[in-house]
């Protein structure tokens, strides 16, 4: 477990060695949900002023400070769900109906259990990280699919299914994706994967392109994002799953999507740019603070896709269903085989970084 020594010292000086261990646990666990929580609420103000941007007006202006205006838009949206009503339909299952909402937010949270943020500085540094990683990811349409068949509604029963038909799809070529990094890595654990992307051009993105843009795409139809939101694709099915949810267990599905976008984003830096490696690693001596690893590269490289994520949907026009099954089982998962092929084949004549993995 990731043990900041202040932290700790602080800890052990107001209660007993036998309460260390739970209780730093829990107020580390505290501070990195409070900080994804905060990170998504600043992540919606960016979106609509980037989106607002792109299209030449000029986003949320009006509640904020005088720098930034619409500054505070993000606790004003939380404070308005807080106290709107949260309605349950006449023939719904009430007990899914609100279970569902926890079950779309808390693999999303229990993740970044196993993200190293920077070296030493994970809360479980277990070997089979990426396992763990592919189980959680998993389990997130459980929320939707129960979200979709508890409200009792055509178009949310729709959306779910439209949902579980696509993660299924993007799923199976993120998972290909996740084998290639394997393969470079020689290793399940997480912050291993980031150790052998030593050097700037041992990076995976430089040999591993192909994959990268499959997990990136894949990610953002895992997300529900545009141009893959046919599962609450209001001009077709008004809202979908989540149609008939309002107050905070709507937030709940609002607070799990952009959650996941972080981690999306996390997971690409991780897997494909060297985590918190620094890309100057190698070019400046060592004693350097720009060639030292640490959570200033992690997060400054997490910024680029999750701004990505923004410039995809200001850009693209939503998919039709079709479009969507057709890009995952036709187009991403044989890019994901025949790379695959081509990897084993680096890998077995010991062809690029990945020398001494077999």
């Amino acid at each position: 477990m990731w043990e900041w020594s202040p932290l700790r010292d602080w800890v052990s000086g107001i209660i007993t060695p036998y309460w260390t261990y739970p209780f730093l646990l829990i107020v580390q666990t505290l501070i990195v949900v409070t900080c994804l929580i905060l990170t998504m609420a600043f992540y919606t103000l960016a979106e609509r002023k980037v989106i607002g941007w792109i299209q030449a007006r000029r986003g949320p202006n009006r509640i904020g400070g005088l720098l930034i205006p619409g500054l505070a838009q993000p606790f004003a949206d939380v404070v308005k769900l807080m106290f709107k009503e949260i309605i349950i339909p006449a023939d719904a299952n009430g007990f899914l109906f609100r279970l569902a909402p926890f079950l779309a937010l808390v693999p999303s949270l229990a993740i970044w259990a196993v993200i190293p943020f920077a070296p030493e500085h994970a809360f479980a540094n277990i070997d089979a990280g990426l396992l763990y990683i592919l189980a959680m990811t998993s389990m997130g349409v459980y929320g939707v699919i129960l979200a979709g068949w508890a409200a009792n509604s055509k178009y949310a029963f729709l959306g779910a299914m439209r949902s579980a038909a696509q993660i299924v799809a993007y799923e199976i070529a993120m998972g290909f994706a996740m084998v290639g990094v394997l393969m470079a890595a020689g290793s399940l654990n997480v912050g291993e994967i980031i150790r052998a992307q030593q050097g700037l051009f041992g990076w995976n993105w430089t040999w591993l392109f192909p994959m990268l843009m499959v997990y990136f795409i894949s990610g953002v139809a895992e997300t529900n994002r545009a141009p893959f939101d046919v599962a609450e694709g209001e001009s077709e099915i008004v809202a979908g799953f989540h149609v008939d949810y309002s107050g905070m267990a709507f937030a709940l599905f609002f607070i799990a999507e952009y959650v996941n976008m972080i981690l999306i984003s996390a997971l690409t830096v991780i897997f494909f740019f060297g985590g918190w490696l620094s890309p100057f690693d190698g070019w400046l001596p060592a004693d350097s603070w720009l060639a030292a690893p640490g959570f200033f590269w992690f997060g400054l490289k997490t910024l680029v896709p999750m701004f990505s994520f923004l410039w995809l949907r200001a850009t693209f026009p939503r998919y039709r269903y079709d479009q969507i099954m057709r890009l995952g089982w036709k187009a991403l998962i044989p890019v994901t085989l025949v790379w695959l092929l081509v990897e084993g084949f680096m890998v077995y004549f010991q062809v690029g970084p990945w020398k001494g993995h077999l």
